[in-house]
């Protein structure tokens, strides 16, 4: 088994997973701490360190709101530990991989947690990469600098750095992208092989690498769970990319608020300090999130989606049947959008559900416009269980491809646990080849699963129920 490998910055030593096959490196770090002069700064290089650096531990949680504390859904679902560290040092990432030897090339994951771009974390237990790597891929997760850290605008930072004027969380990917792909094979992996995959904001992120040709020319396959969100009737201050214009004037005024004249009497203030500005600063303005700087994002990537000007590669894309239900307007009728979610009423009121739209409308643009790689669209859509009710509520499907759910608190039963495995399946069949059909790990072979391929054909989707 591979538990020592050579990076580019020094030897990096892991720990046996609890299946002693598999080795977890944890909190490698891929870039300089992002403090002081660093702070709101594109990545800077890494330095080098001698000897062997244990890399047992997860890196601290990317500054935010404390985990753990509340009893909300996902408070209660994934952010259970109140006592995680959370640092602004946080640009660090972890390996799960199967490999005996360096010369093996498993196909890689590359994955990116989800949060609004606010929260979220490698640490979070359904996104433990033991059970893909079983399966024989190498998993990697990357940390990156969220909210007013990771996508603070100002008038200044562009002065200083025109190329890389803000969302530096963006950039956190693509550097921790480039460590993998100049390193994973180290670890046994392929970098030729590389599927860049996330969840909700994570597969927002995934949407804008897409759209730059550097970051794409990285990775051969995607994978974008719930990440295309736009309701086509509103205006989202998250999902929806504003000009660098408009979100430099919202970190004109924070900086204000926050008592500072320049953004370089802000860098001294300490990060807790900034963390309950921003917290407050966020009840009564837009929080700081990915916009089109004309650098990294030149153009809106969900409408180069639909255009089809993204790089052409086998994409894996989905959504839960319950996430992001919202009023259907009463004009809605009347104007030239076509919905293509299913319509549900309930008291007269209609509804639909925004997410499913907008994969929906990614899976006719990618037929309209004649794509070379195939995509392949899934509906999670089983009953999930619980006091709560929840229905198939906004990431409850990531303990399923993860094939995680033991660690969930829900009282899952043998249907769910055989869900859970055949997902996974068709999972790491898709980051191996590019087409999640194919044998499952009992060895049988797993039911088809139809691509969307053309017009005349229809959509088609893969329902898990």
């Amino acid at each position: 088994m591979i538990r020592t490998a050579i990076t580019k910055n020094g030897k990096v030593k892991g720990l046996p997973a609890d299946d002693p096959r598999v080795t977890v490196f944890r909190g490698i770090p891929f870039a300089a701490p992002p403090v002081g002069d660093n702070r709101w700064r594109a990545p800077q290089p890494c330095e080098d360190w001698d000897g062997v650096r244990n890399c047992y531990e997860f890196g601290p949680v990317s500054m935010q709101d404390q985990p753990g504390v509340g009893d909300d859904i996902y408070c209660r679902e994934f952010h259970v530990d109140p006592d995680i560290p959370v640092s602004e040092d946080c640009l660090y990432l972890n390996i799960w991989t199967g490999a005996k030897s360096t010369d093996e090339k498993l196909s890689v994951l590359v994955w990116i947690y989800g949060g609004a771009f606010q929260w979220g974390y490698t640490a979070e237990m359904e996104f433990n990469g033991e059970r893909l790597a079983r399966h024989g891929v190498i998993v990697v997760s990357i940390a990156y600098r969220l909210g007013v850290f990771g996508f603070l605008s100002h008038p200044e930072l562009t002065d200083a750095d025109p190329q890389h004027p803000t969302n530096f969380g963006l950039l956190d990917q693509k550097a921790g992208l480039e460590w993998v792909y100049e390193n994973i094979a180290s670890f046994g992996g392929d970098p030729d092989n590389i599927t860049l995959a996330g969840q909700s904001a994570g597969g927002a992120s995934v949407a804008f690498a897409l759209a730059d040709r550097e970051t794409s020319g990285m990775i051969k396959k995607a994978s974008v769970f719930s990440g295309f969100i736009r309701n086509p009737f509103l205006s989202d201050d998250i999902i929806q990319p504003k000009p660098l214009r408009t979100a430099e004037e919202n970190g004109k005024e924070f900086i204000g608020y926050i008592g500072c004249d320049s953004v370089e009497e802000a860098r001294n203030k300490d990060a807790i300090t900034i963390r309950g500005a921003y917290a407050e600063y966020a009840k009564t303005h837009p929080r700081f999130v990915p916009c089109i700087d004309g650098a990294y994002i030149t153009e809106d990537s969900y409408k180069l989606i639909l255009a089809g000007k993204t790089s052409d590669m086998p994409m894996f894309i989905g959504y839960t049947k319950d996430e992001f239900i919202d009023k259907l307007p009463t004009s809605a009728d009347k104007n030239d959008i076509k919905i293509r979610a299913d319509i549900r009423e309930k008291g007269g009121i209609r509804y639909f559900n925004v997410v499913e739209n907008s994969v929906k409308e990614v899976a006719y643009a990618h037929m309209s416009n004649n794509r070379k790689s195939p995509l392949y669209v899934y509906r999670f859509a089983p009953p999930i269980p619980g006091y709560d009710d929840p229905g198939d509520f906004h990431s409850c499907d990531l303990w399923f491809f993860f094939e995680t759910i033991q660690k969930c608190w829900r009282p899952y039963n043998g249907k769910h646990y055989d869900l859970s495995r055949r997902m996974c399946d068709y999972w790491t069949n898709f980051i191996k080849n590019g087409d999640p059909n194919g044998m499952g790990y009992d060895g049988n072979e797993l039911p088809e699963w139809k691509k969307c391929e053309n017009l005349s054909q229809g959509y088609q989707e893969m329902i898990f129920e």
